[in-house]
């Protein structure tokens, strides 16, 4: 990463996919998986204290000691902001994460899971000056944020502090998602270390693959799907680790494979040609046809209008698990975003009809989504994240 004098491997280990047994960790599988990443160059391990039931950080914690190899390791882990309401609480936090990765310092400090309205709100918490005296302690090396908001807010908290890195979620669905391409090169421009996080989109770009998309990868049949969408990623040269998690070693070997091979510029423009056709296609699966210009913005009554339809559009040609809609409802929501960007706050007020490209009929589109997607669930846990934010500010 840019100012770090450790380098780092381009790919590293997400450990929150672990094999489980009987709801636990199966330790004999996973120390296989880990010890054969690790003697093959990866040396950056990414987990959070909620991962797997709580139990991937003293998993690594156990690992590394029992195997000697803390100082060859760089650790990531991150606070979880939703269950820290004062500084206090965050240092209390931080010291039970070292306890339980059997370490005196964190290599990679994030704030987990952060959305512009979830940042002004640690603000108020002193989030800033905790990071500080962390880092002066000793406790934390880099500091750092995993990013789920807009691209117009991620720019807001890069400019916050002097971050060292950032970690996006980035793949060629998500150019416009989230932190986005703009997002990414800003914070490249800005010195930061940028990690990227669901290349793969949870591995949904590597199955259940809409039919014109795999026809078009048929046509290059050198390279798996998993292996093409990979491939997009590090062809960036403002990407410095990617994250992917692994339960099965046939995966894993593929993806080393190829990080053995990867480097900015590894792609043609043939190929990335190719690659935007399988984009193309797989938006044109979907239900809405949004090109997340992102004109709509801002809705009067703070509808987050092309996130909305992105995740819309994801669960029409995948299907989302009750997991995933939750993690719709909680970042989009009120849970952990500080303020609420659902469907069901549209008022079909018609604002946004004027200023959409595509003529698209957005407040009858959010009826649908709010029906269809969100439902009693989105009302009733977006309720909850109204109260749970009003109480932490």
């Amino acid at each position: 990463m840019p100012g770090d004098n450790r380098r780092l491997s381009i790919l590293g280990f997400g450990v929150m996919r672990l094999p489980t047994r009987a709801g636990r960790i199966d330790r004999r599988r996973s120390d296989a998986l880990l010890s054969e990443a690790l003697d093959k160059g990866v040396n950056y391990l990414d987990t959070a204290f909620p991962y797997m039931a709580g139990q991937s950080e003293p998993y690594i914690g156990g690992f590394l000691r029992e195997k000697g190899l803390r100082n060859n390791i760089a650790i990531a882990t991150k606070l979880p902001h939703w269950q820290t309401r004062t500084r206090n609480d965050m240092e209390k936090m931080l010291d039970n994460q070292l306890k339980r990765l059997r370490t005196d310092r964190i290599d990679y400090y994030l704030v987990h899971n952060v959305t512009g309205g979830s940042w002004d709100s640690m603000m108020n918490r002193d989030i800033l000056g905790f990071l500080e005296e962390a880092k002066r302690s000793g406790k934390i090396l880099k500091t750092g944020f995993s990013w789920h908001g807009t691209p117009e807010d991620f720019i807001r908290v890069v400019d916050t502090r002097d971050w060292d890195f950032c970690q996006i979620q980035y793949n060629l669905l998500d150019e416009r998602r989230q932190a986005g391409t703009a997002g990414l090169e800003y914070a490249a421009s800005k010195g930061l270390g940028v990690v990227i996080m669901e290349p793969l989109r949870g591995g949904k770009l590597a199955v259940k693959i809409p039919e014109k998309a795999m026809r078009i990868w048929k046509e290059r049949p050198e390279r798996s799907p998993a292996a093409w969408a990979l491939s997009w990623v590090w062809n960036r040269p403002e990407v410095s680790v990617v994250l992917s998690g692994f339960s099965e070693k046939s995966h894993m070997d593929e993806t080393l494979a190829l990080a053995g091979e990867a480097h900015p510029g590894m792609l043609s423009e043939l190929e990335l040609e190719l690659i935007g056709s399988v984009r193309d296609a797989y938006k044109a699966a979907g239900a809405v046809g949004c090109t997340s210009c992102r004109y709509c913005l801002p809705c009067p009554f703070g509808v987050s209008i092309p996130e909305v339809f992105d995740w819309y559009n994801e669960w029409k040609t995948i299907k989302h698990s009750f997991s995933q809609r939750m993690f719709y409802i909680s970042t989009v929501g009120g849970v952990l975003s500080g303020k609420s960007g659902l469907a069901s706050k549209c008022t079909s007020c018609g604002v946004c009809l004027e200023k959409c490209p595509q003529s698209l009929p957005i407040p009858d589109l959010m009826k649908t989504i709010s029906r269809e997607y969100e439902g009693r669930l989105g009302k009733t846990v977006d309720r909850i994240g109204t109260l749970l934010n009003r109480k932490r500010k």
